[in-house]
């Protein structure tokens, strides 16, 4: 009862959202309600794209809840531009209503995949089924600050621990189609065992979503060499380290997006 409810709307129109919202529910918002539907759009835009109206009261509970465009959602699915979203639908939520987007659809599957990948780029040759999720749980908390300043650092773990046959329905097909894991239903565990060749790292690597290859390709290429993504690739396939430069690399995303995601939380938030 205590805790906060967080929702998220992807709408496929911010503008016209947000115009009847106001309409609606002009007190959820901050000052910034005076400038009207264009400009709260425009904020809405930075960051993660993504614009919260907080410690909003809802039927005796209190309420949070975001508004992206539907656009920038499924590209932050697809490309992990700056994780934010993305990165809560690694974890298990409840939709409540969807339309027949098929692209989104599609998008959310992927961002599923995305993170079992990274994840096994991580992970040891070897691992239990609650060892993968906390490491999907925790890419998205992987270089924010607010873990370091705010937030509760066991976080990660309180959001696995009480939720794991959440994270197996979540992640259930996505596994069983992966030739690395042997799914043993009948008792309620995987086995996993991961290609941690150079050949099976590249293969993996180059599944990842586009902007955390590049990530990765700034924090290993020197300025001024240029050399394609592909051959870097190659090169931290072959790195004992490949696991830490991924880290690294999801990092670096989050990083970014938290800062001005909470620095918009001055004006979005009041």
């Amino acid at each position: 009862q205590n805790n906060m409810l967080d929702f998220v709307f992807a709408v496929d129109d911010s503008v016209t959202w947000h115009m009847m919202n106001l309409l609606k529910n002009r007190s959820h918002y901050s000052f910034l309600k005076v400038f009207g539907p264009k400009q709260i759009s425009s904020v809405q835009s930075y960051g993660a794209g993504i614009y919260y109206n907080t410690l909003v009261p809802c039927n005796g509970r209190m309420i949070k809840y975001g508004v992206i465009s539907t656009d920038t959602l499924i590209d932050d699915l697809l490309h992990w531009k700056t994780l934010y979203v993305a990165g809560r639908l690694q974890k298990p939520v409840k939709i409540l209503t969807q339309n027949e987007n098929s692209k989104l659809q599609a998008a959310l599957v992927s961002n599923l995949k995305s993170a079992v990948t990274a994840a096994f780029l991580m992970l040891p040759e070897s691992f239990s089924e609650e060892d993968l999720y906390m490491q999907i749980a925790g890419l998205s908390y992987s270089g924010d600050f607010r873990m370091v300043i705010g937030e509760d650092r066991s976080k990660v773990q309180n959001i696995v621990k009480p939720n794991v046959p959440h994270f197996q329905k979540l992640y259930s097909n996505i596994l069983q189609d992966c030739p690395q894991v042997v799914y043993k239903h009948h008792l309620g565990r995987l086995e996993a065992s991961i290609d941690k060749s150079p050949e099976g790292q590249f293969t993996q690597l180059m599944a990842l979503p586009r902007t955390l290859q590049q990530k990765i390709t700034s924090l290993v290429d020197p300025p001024g060499k240029n050399r394609d993504v592909e051959e870097i690739l190659l090169q931290v396939a072959h790195d004992p380290d490949c696991g830490f430069v991924v880290h690294q690399g999801i990092s670096g995303i989050v990083r970014s997006s938290s800062i001005v995601q909470s620095a918009k939380t001055i004006l979005t938030a009041g």
